[in-house]
Formats: C-alpha cells, structure tokens, sequence
C-alpha cells in the first residue's frame, strides 16, 4: 500500500484505498461536460508495430470521457500515414494525426523557419509542440493530457488517475505529473532519475546553496515521467525543450508560471515499463549518455537564469560531489531492491554513474562555450503573434491530410 507523505512542496495525490476505476471513470464523464479533455500521444511510426501501442489504443477505447486525441507521428512516409490513418480508426473518440513529415505540416515548418521560429532539432520535444499547436488551433479543449506510447504496462486507469486532478473542478491543479515505480521482470529499473537526477539535484544544492527550484524539482518522485495533464490556458506561454531534457523543461515552465498550490503529482501505477534506452557508452550522441547530457544542461541553464554562477571549477566540484552522493545512492537502492525480491546490477549500475559524472561536465562545458545558445522553442503565444494565420493554416492542413484519400 502506498505512504501518505506529503513532501511539503508540491501537492502529492496518492493511491490509498484504491478507488473504483468505474467510479473514477464516471466523474470524469461528469467533469468533461463543462470540462472537455484532450489526450496527446507524440508517436514514432515504428511504434504502430510494436505490442504497447496496441494495447494503448484497445484501452483507449473506453476512455469516453477523453473528447478529443491528437496523435504526432514521425518518421512515416505517405504509405505509412495511411496504414496509420487505419490503424488508429477504431478509436470512438474523435482523432487527427499530425503527419509531421508529410508535405503539408512540412510547408507549415518551412514557414516557421522562414520567420526564425521553428524547432530545428527532430525528436518528442517538437513532435509535443506541434500537437500543443494543434490542440489550440482546434479551440475545444480545457483539459490536455499527455503520455508517451511504448508504455507496455498501460491501462486505463493510468490515464484516468493522471486526468482526475486537473479536471476536477473542485481541485486548485492546473498541472499533475504521474509518477510510479519502475519495476519490471524483477529488477529495479529507472536509471536515469535515481542514477542522475536525485544525486546531482543532491549535488547542486550542496555545492551552490539553497534553490528554491531544486528543492521543488526534488519534490517530485519521478521527476522523468512521460505523463502528464495541465489545464489548457498555461499551454500559449508553455516554452519546451526540443531535446532529451523536455520533461525538466517542462517543469521548469511549470515553476516559473504556476504557483506551488497549482501543482501536484499523482500515483498512476503500481508498476510501468517502457521501452529502454542504452546506456550508449561509445557514442555520446544517443541512449542515456545524449539524454544525461541534455538533462544536465537543462538544469544549469535554469539555474542561471534565477542568477546562479558557473565555471569550469564549479562544475568539477558538482561533478565530485554528485559521484559520492550517487554511490551511495547505489547502495540504498541495492538494499531497498533485496528487501522486495528484486535485482540490481551494481557493476552496471557504477558505469552508469561513471558515465553521468563525466557528461555533467561535459554539459556544463557546452553550456560555457555556449551562452547565447537558446535550446527552448517559441511559446505559441510568440508564434501567433509573429504569423496570426499559422495555427489556422496548421488546422488546415490537419484537415487536409485526414481527407486526402492518396494521404
């Protein structure tokens, strides 16, 4: 059974006595009268011919309180969109794929790039904006949820957990993080936000002082976590990552506009698994090693911006600081892993930290050499001012591809 701690920093919803899907199910029907929901799934095509998907959209189909779902496919040609078109239409509620590489959307980029304002790096982060653009172009949403799509533990009661606190009139959130153990196959899994995440949020507080930012960001149980659901008024001002760091910036955006009162997380599941990323030793372009990389400029670039001061010996130091702090880490998490029947690595799971501790310097190198680099994306509100006609011309061309038998 779940604890009832409160971490005093932001609001965490927990599942105690384990409520009746139905009953949950039958409030949000009630909510999204007044209160219509919109779920975002960002999604590659490869992702259509692996189980978990499909076990996502056979879920889904219950979900009749969910009004509208938007799904971002990349990397999917014109044959490809249509088997997608298909494969998504035994959903009930009412859908639209944004065929990102089709020549529509692409015209649509080009006109962003034209005018200085597109996502330049391909991946989730401009795959999520894109169908945040969408979701405000369609002007018929107060509720949006997201969650990724190679979740192979999925229910419907995850998605009905994450959505139940931002749609409940009678809750103050405007936005909710999942969060969840992962365990799966028994084995204690999560690497990067035990191995990185909790010991260098340690690390930077021991070495820079007391952070506002960092003592919320170590508020949240999993900070990674793909799934989230926000009210839909904090997305125009919503400025995201395009890279590995997304859901830090995302919670970075959060702390910035919201109020702590405004936030809170929930317990979705009592286990998830997904699929998993390499650690990519050789090549610091991929896997973990690029997504440790990512996450760690995030946070200093955060921190910057509320007037912290870097150099090269700071970021030995936090480097120094954050390898003690994770070994130990290691062997509390080994403990913890024994005492519920489950494995850990350690051999592994040293040279995850060995590679961590070397791209939080590596990061904090790129963020000297680079103080004019500016990682996140436009905010909508910044779009629509620019080129008023976008988000129509964006509907447009959703519509257009939903119709285009050829498509």
């Amino acid at each position: 059974m779940a604890d009832f701690h409160q971490n005093g920093s932001v609001a965490t919803l927990h599942n105690l006595t384990r409520m009746p899907l139905e009953l949950m199910e039958a409030q949000l029907r009630q909510f999204s009268s007044s209160r219509k929901i919109t779920l975002i799934l960002p999604s590659l095509f490869s992702e259509l011919e692996r189980d978990a998907l499909r076990k996502i959209v056979d879920e889904l189909q219950g979900a009749d309180y969910i009004n509208h779902i938007i799904i971002g496919l990349d990397r999917a040609s014109a044959e490809e969109f249509a088997y997608a078109k298909d494969y998504f239409s035994r959903l009930p509620q009412k859908h639209d794929i944004l065929w990102n590489d089709g020549p529509r959307l692409q015209a649509i980029h080009a006109q962003l790039k034209d005018a200085g304002l597109a996502p330049e790096e391909p991946g989730k982060g401009r795959n999520v904006w894109y169908c945040i653009g969408y979701a405000l172009a369609s002007q018929n949403a107060d509720v949006v949820a997201l969650h990724d799509c190679d979740i192979t533990t999925y229910s419907r009661e995850m998605l009905a957990r994450l959505i139940y606190p931002v749609a409940n009139p009678g809750f103050p959130y405007q936005f909710c993080k999942g969060y969840y153990p992962r365990i799966a196959e028994g084995k204690l899994n999560g690497r990067v936000s035990r191995l990185l995440v909790s010991p260098l949020l340690m690390s930077i507080q021991k070495v820079c002082g007391h952070q506002d930012y960092i003592e919320y960001l170590k508020g949240f149980r999993y900070p990674l976590a793909g799934e989230f659901a926000m009210r839909m008024n904090i997305l125009p001002d919503m400025r995201i990552p395009s890279d590995w760091g997304l859901e830090i910036g995302v919670l970075s955006e959060v702390w910035r506009n919201l109020s702590n009162r405004s936030v809170c997380q929930v317990d979705i599941s009592d286990a998830y698994d997904h699929k998993h990323q390499k650690l990519s030793k050789e090549d610091a372009s991929k896997g973990l090693s690029r997504m440790s990389v990512d996450i760690s400029k995030a946070l200093f670039r955060k921190l910057a911006t509320d007037g912290v001061v870097f150099n090269q010996e700071t970021f030995r130091t936090i480097k120094a600081t954050y390898y003690r702090t994770a070994l130990d880490l290691i062997e509390m998490y080994h403990n913890d892993a024994l005492m519920n029947g489950l494995y850990t690595d350690r051999h592994q799971e040293e040279e995850a930290v060995e590679l961590f501790a070397a791209n939080i310097v590596n990061a904090g190198q790129i963020f000297l050499e680079n103080p004019m680099e500016t990682p996140f994306i436009p905010n909508w509100s910044r779009v629509q001012s620019a080129n008023p006609d976008l988000l129509r011309n964006l509907a447009r061309a959703v519509a257009e591809d939903r119709t285009d038998v050829d498509g």
